[in-house]
């Protein structure tokens, strides 16, 4: 996506209000968001509804808008020669975008895109700017969030370093079990590192050794 190509590919605008509820209440959690930001909140975002398998961002591109997943699934990928790397995988309640092309204003490395039909809650880059010179509280929300992503970027990075197949989808299980079998299986071996085959292999074995203990 870029610049005002927001609503092509498979999006549709939704014209009335939107309910930032969900939003607001994410927000809150990490820090209590004053009324001025939440007016603010309620003023400038917008609804927007993309098709399942729709690009969000192209790696290359600006990044000019925030996202909230009110509902459905996003993933981040990377294109290596011709194989399809998955980098990140999301949902509900969960804010997305391009971290170091918002910060730096410099051209994306990965691709975003919906693997579920998703209803996102969109903040254009400028409004977000704005959020921090009106409302230098918001300084400290948009840190503790981005301290939150560091702390998910550092454990999908130890994932990566596990070499043996079962304990990487043992791991993913802990801390994305919501997503397990939800996603599909060929984004979440590419996210793993491993073939969609050991993966068959491996959620086999572990449902089996699953299947003994209750009995």
């Amino acid at each position: 996506m870029h610049g005002t190509g927001l609503y092509r590919q498979g999006q549709t605008k939704k014209t009335s209000p939107p309910d930032v509820t969900s939003v607001i209440a994410t927000l809150d959690y990490f820090y209590p968001l004053s009324e001025g930001i939440k007016d603010y909140l309620r003023k400038h975002t917008f609804l927007c509804s993309f098709r399942k398998g729709k690009l969000l961002l192209k790696a290359g591109q600006s990044c000019n808008y925030i996202y909230f997943i009110k509902k459905g699934a996003v993933r981040g990928f990377i294109k290596e020669g011709t194989k399809d790397i998955t980098t990140w995988i999301t949902a509900e309640n969960e804010v997305v975008s391009s971290i170091s092309a918002l910060d730096e204003r410099a051209p994306a490395m990965e691709n975003m895109q919906t693997i579920e039909n998703c209803e996102l809650l969109t903040l254009t880059w400028s409004d977000f700017q704005n959020l921090y010179i009106k409302f230098p509280e918001f300084n400290i929300v948009a840190r503790k969030v981005l301290q939150k992503y560091y702390q998910d970027a550092e454990g999908r990075a130890f994932i990566a370093r596990l070499t043996r197949a079962e304990n990487k989808y043992r791991l993913f299980v802990k801390r994305y079990g919501h997503l397990a079998n939800r996603i599909p299986l060929k984004y979440i071996a590419s996210f793993l590192g491993i073939t969609l085959e050991t993966l068959s292999r491996v959620r086999k074995r572990l449902s089996l050794k699953k299947e003994l203990i209750s009995n």
